[in-house]
């Protein structure tokens, strides 16, 4: 597999994760709301699950979706109630304050990798999508250790996207920002991520 395979893979996969998603919105909300620390943790999370989405599709999960298109339907509800149902507690809690450092106990950094994980998995779309991406870049004969570099790549340029996400949302002027808007962002970021899980749900 050629060097400029590689880089197609990256590119392809980096212009999907940078488009806006569920990630996105929890990202954001994250870092803002609870500090670098959960957000950072939150993309780890990301990272890990676009890794086993791309290693799934390697191995075949796109095709089986194609054969058994239930199984896909059946990931797929499950992934939308899973959002539409993290869109009503942001909805419900919208109006609560803001809580500050000193006042909770901060996520942990293994319960906001579980989130991203999870939420990653929440959408099973990413098993077509890398299946069509390898089906276009990835030879039939590419080796073992070519396979495990793209699965690599694909966790770390997710990982570093949303780790920039973490880090801007999470500066001070950003989280007094949002502090002064949260009823309003909360509510604006439910709805989207709501909107999210309707379109996952949809044909």
């Amino acid at each position: 597999m050629t060097a400029l395979a590689f880089a197609s893979v990256a590119l392809v996969h980096l212009l999907a994760a940078i488009s806006p998603g569920p990630s996105f919105v929890l990202s954001i909300k994250t870092a803002a709301a609870e500090g670098f620390r959960p957000a950072l943790g939150l993309a780890l999370g990301f990272g890990i699950g676009a890794a086993i989405w791309a290693l799934l599709a390697l191995v075949g999960l796109s095709l089986l979706f194609q054969v058994v298109p239930v199984l896909f339907t059946v990931l797929k509800l499950g992934g939308a109630l899973f959002l539409i149902w993290i869109a009503i507690l942001m909805w419900r809690h919208a109006p609560d304050p803001m809580p500050q450092a000193a006042d909770i106990a901060p996520r942990s950094m293994a319960s906001a990798i579980r989130l991203g994980i999870v939420t990653m998995f929440a959408n099973p779309k990413p098993a077509i999508f890398f299946g069509a991406v390898f089906l276009s870049f990835v030879p039939a004969e590419t080796t073992v250790l070519a396979k495990a570099i793209i699965v690599f790549n694909i966790f770390w340029v997710e990982a570093a996207w949303y780790i920039l996400v973490a880090r801007l949302f999470s500066l001070p002027a950003a989280r007094a920002g949002y502090a002064r808007f949260k009823t309003k962002m909360d509510r604006t970021l439910g709805v989207a991520l709501g909107a999210l899980g309707v379109r996952l749900a949809l044909p």
